[in-house]
């Protein structure tokens, strides 16, 4: 049969009879064939591959996040291609040069405030680009914006509610523009509800479980200690919860402590951990989708497109009742 015939049968176009079709199937099979897809992108001028940036893939909060991209990648009959920057600027700009090199369609730049001058090159050859908090209003651009006060208000109002006063905040670094979002939710959140923040209870973190146990153990040698730690993401609070235990200050019944992002380990450490949820799964669906909604818009938005991803807090265990705090007016 012709060229013309199997390449339409491989590349699942209806027009080719059934019986036709299984044929040209029955021989692959038997032949082991597989398309060659970049003399095919070469040919159709497009890769079919999406870039993904993540900052640290050793991270627990960023695997649940290329799962779903992936998947979802792979039931579009799409590729993609993976880079961990590891915050090194180097390594951004290195990543940026193998995506132009297989000539993706799309980037997800999931790095939470990696400069996005590094990315001049894929701007320049109008790549539908997507970025969490820090996308540019301009054409094929899309932002995942966060709305890390709806999640921060509802654990605040929480701790309020248990009568906890001395509330402290272990941010992320301060480099990154969801940190520092992060920290004003929290600010406006105390705000809110009538309680001034004391300056001393804000300690910078870097995300880490050291970075955890390193901010408690700053707050710990306060003359007066918090009761409760709100912390900028899960590992950040689990360091805070190791830092305790060696303290012998029990959580939750001596201190309160809530994570950001309910990674899924969050829920197996003991107590389990109360943390305010940022879906990795719903990122990672939303990233996709926004660079496939791009790729196949016929008009462009000259403003780029915005999504929201709502915060909200998970109930766990540890957190618990403030038995020094004297009830407030109005408090059972």
């Amino acid at each position: 049969m012709s060229t013309a015939t199997v390449s339409r049968t491989i590349n699942r176009i209806p027009t080719v009879r059934p019986q036709m079709a299984k044929r040209v199937w029955k021989v692959v099979e038997e032949l082991g064939y597989f398309p060659n897809t970049q003399a095919r992108a070469l040919v159709s001028g497009r890769s079919r591959i999406f870039g993904l940036i993540v900052s640290e893939i050793t991270n627990p909060f960023f695997p649940e996040i290329v799962h779903v991209f992936e998947d979802t990648a792979v039931q579009n009959n799409y590729e993609i291609l993976l880079t961990s920057t590891v915050h090194d600027p180097e390594r951004m700009k290195l990543a940026v040069r193998r995506m132009l090199e297989h000539r993706v369609e799309g980037v997800a730049v999931m790095t939470f405030g990696m400069e996005e001058s590094l990315l001049d090159d894929l701007k320049l050859r109008k790549i539908p680009l997507v970025f969490v908090d820090v996308g540019p209003p301009r054409q094929h651009v899309s932002n995942i914006r966060i709305d890390y006060l709806h999640g921060i208000r509802q654990a605040v109002q929480h701790l309020a509610a248990l009568r906890h006063e001395r509330i402290a905040f272990i941010t992320g670094p301060l480099r990154l523009k969801s940190a520092t979002a992060r920290r004003e939710a929290f600010v406006q959140s105390m705000n809110e509800i009538g309680i001034s923040v004391d300056p001393q209870l804000i300690v910078e973190g870097n995300h880490t479980l050291e970075g955890g146990e390193a901010a408690f153990e700053k707050l710990a040698r306060l003359h007066s200690r918090p009761t409760a730690v709100l912390c900028s993401n899960d590992m950040t609070a689990m360091g805070v919860m190791h830092k305790s235990y060696a303290e012998k200050i029990a959580v939750p019944d001596d201190l309160s402590v809530i994570g950001f992002d309910n990674i899924r380990i969050s829920q197996y450490i003991l107590p389990p951990l109360t943390t305010i949820e940022m879906s990795q799964a719903e990122l990672g669906r939303m990233a996709f989708q926004a660079l496939l909604e791009d790729v196949q818009r016929e008009s462009p938005n000259p403003k780029g497109t915005e999504y929201v991803l709502k915060t909200n807090l998970v109930l766990r265990e540890s957190t618990a009742l403030n038995h020094r705090a004297t009830a407030r007016p109005g408090q059972a």
